[in-house]
């Protein structure tokens, strides 16, 4: 199965008018709004599009850096299983591309050099966090950030290296054994997976830097490598586990 939009426009919805949404949900008088889905926003056809589609959303703090790179090489890898991949930023630099090393270091690692250097930089807001089964965090700030924003995510948000290294401790079996037991709809499927990931929280130790990503902003292209070297391992557990709840 295909994505039936990835991050553009769904079916029936123009390009035009799909700006004007996301940007009016990317605002910041939209922060301070209750809670709406995409799905909500979009309506018809569309909305259930959204309903049915696997969503996941990067976040890290300007939205230029880390979670553009993690969204970008996730999406790369997991949009022909008709996955979506967002990503936004805590305190964004909105509008802003990925930096040259970001995407430099996207495109050699996967990403179409299109998708990388489309990207402009979003606010995180209720209604994304609403729509995302997983939302990966680049470091432990970010995550309280989201659970503070919307507190029954909990259990759908990890660090990116949390959830690697939680999810060393399933096999692709138990995965696909836990995502049968949820039925046929994807969504459910990769709850399901997500839910027996998360009992892991506790069972394994680690030091607490351990769960970040270094921000490499404005650092050296040593930093931009080392924080790539962090974060590129944790991109592969996450598509294992998304491969295995859904094939």
């Amino acid at each position: 199965m295909s994505s039936p939009f990835g991050d553009g426009p769904p079916p029936g919805v123009s390009r035009r008018e799909w700006r004007a949404r996301t940007n009016a949900a990317s605002s910041p008088a939209s922060r301070t709004a209750a809670p709406e889905s995409l799905a909500d926003l979009l309506g018809g056809a569309a909305s259930a599009a959204v309903a049915s589609t696997p969503t996941i959303l990067t976040v890290c703090t300007g939205n230029i850096c880390r979670s553009p790179l993690a969204e970008v090489l996730l999406r790369a890898r997991l949009e022909q299983l008709g996955v979506r991949v967002h990503s936004a930023g805590t305190h964004a630099m909105v509008g802003q591309g990925m930096t040259p090393q970001a995407q430099e270091i996207a495109v050699r690692s996967g990403a179409a050099p299109s998708t990388a250097a489309g990207h402009a930089a979003r606010y995180l807001v209720e209604p994304m966090l609403a729509e995302s089964d997983l939302v990966l965090t680049m470091a432990r700030e970010h995550r309280s950030h989201a659970v503070q924003m919307m507190p029954s995510r909990l259990r759908q948000t990890f660090t990116a290296r949390e959830f690697a290294r939680l999810a060393t401790t399933l096999t692709d079996d138990v995965v696909r054994t836990v995502a049968d037991a949820a039925g046929s709809d994807p969504r459910a499927r990769l709850g399901a997976a997500l839910r027996v990931l998360g009992d892991q929280r506790g069972l394994t130790l680690a030091a607490a830097e351990d769960d970040d990503v270094v921000d490499p902003y404005r650092r050296s292209q040593a930093t931009y490598e080392a924080s790539a070297e962090q974060l590129l391992p944790a991109i592969d557990e996450v598509e294992r586990v998304v491969r295995a709840a859904l094939v």
